[in-house]
């Protein structure tokens, strides 16, 4: 079992052990995913071929990528995902700033409100929402997830906005006491001190949200695609619409006879369509990982 300087032997068999388990728990649908997005139709009928196919099969990926129109989709998602999150990045830092720094008559009831908001399932207020947006005339367009992340009402923004608060309220207040000093104004004292110290927070808010945008297909459906599908699109939304939007495609595809909707092409799109959030937090998963130890998301 070791000692206090030194781990032993049976401790670190355990703790690997442990996490080797957990580790194969999450990443066995994505292995699954991937071996079979590659197959071909022989090698999905064969019963001898489990993991590795006997050739790698692009064609499913070609065929999924033509049916989602995923490059269109693709940046439509990026839209729908980028520009609220900006929205939120502003509002909530600000707010979260002000709860931090300012004391002032309702202040425990605006913490109050923010919690019940977040616990408050989003059931509730659809209904409410559809229309007050449909009287703003904001449905069916990307407006619809922009105006209430400009006012803090974003995608689970409460959490965001609580994420700054703990954060700005880490930060030592004779700093921005200093910077009035010298002359600064709130918003100065804001931008030049607190915003530089931030960083973790917004790197984490930042990847929080737009992987909650990029997922959230119920909302985008209702808000922003729309029953009739006139507004914008998402790769979410080409993956749920996935089988009839395949079956348009093969009846209209004049390049080649496509082949008839499997396993391995409903695994490809599904790759697609979830592919652009993997690349990148393989890209941020060291600044992803300090962020939220330096954020003190848990309230240490």
């Amino acid at each position: 079992m070791g000692t206090k300087d030194k781990e032993g032997f049976l401790k670190l068999f355990m703790v690997y052990a442990l996490l080797i388990c957990i580790g194969f728990i999450y990443l066995y649908p994505i292995l699954h995913m991937v071996s079979v997005s590659f197959m071909s139709l022989d090698d999905l009928l064969d019963s001898s071929i489990k993991w590795i196919p006997s050739s790698f099969n692009l064609a499913n990926y070609k065929q999924a990528a033509a049916s989602m129109k995923f490059w269109s989709s693709l940046g439509q998602s990026i839209l729908l995902a980028g520009i609220p999150t900006i929205c939120n990045l502003i509002s909530c830092s600000v707010i979260g700033y002000g709860l931090a720094r300012f004391n002032f008559r309702g202040k425990g009831i605006c913490m109050g409100i923010i919690i019940l908001s977040y616990v408050l399932p989003s059931q509730v207020t659809m209904i409410p929402t559809y229309v007050l947006y449909s009287k703003l005339g904001i449905l069916n367009s990307i407006w619809a997830f922009i105006l209430p992340a400009m006012v803090g009402q974003g995608i689970n923004a409460p959490i965001f906005i609580l994420i700054f608060w703990q954060f700005f309220r880490q930060i030592p207040k004779v700093l921005n006491e200093a910077a009035k000093i010298d002359g600064a104004g709130y918003f100065e004292s804001f931008y030049k001190v607190s915003l530089p110290s931030a960083k973790p927070a917004f790197i984490t808010v930042a990847l929080f949200s737009f992987v909650w945008y990029w997922n959230e297909a119920y909302l985008t459906s209702l808000y922003v695609h729309g029953f009739t599908g006139t507004g914008m699109t998402s790769l979410v939304i080409q993956l749920q619409n996935f089988t009839s939007n395949y079956n348009s495609y093969a009846s209209t595809s004049t390049l080649s006879a496509a082949p008839s909707l499997n396993e391995s092409i409903k695994m490809a799109g599904t790759m697609l369509s979830i592919l652009p959030l993997l690349l990148l937090y393989f890209v941020l998963q060291k600044q992803f990982v300090e962020s939220i130890d330096r954020a003190g998301i848990t309230g240490e």
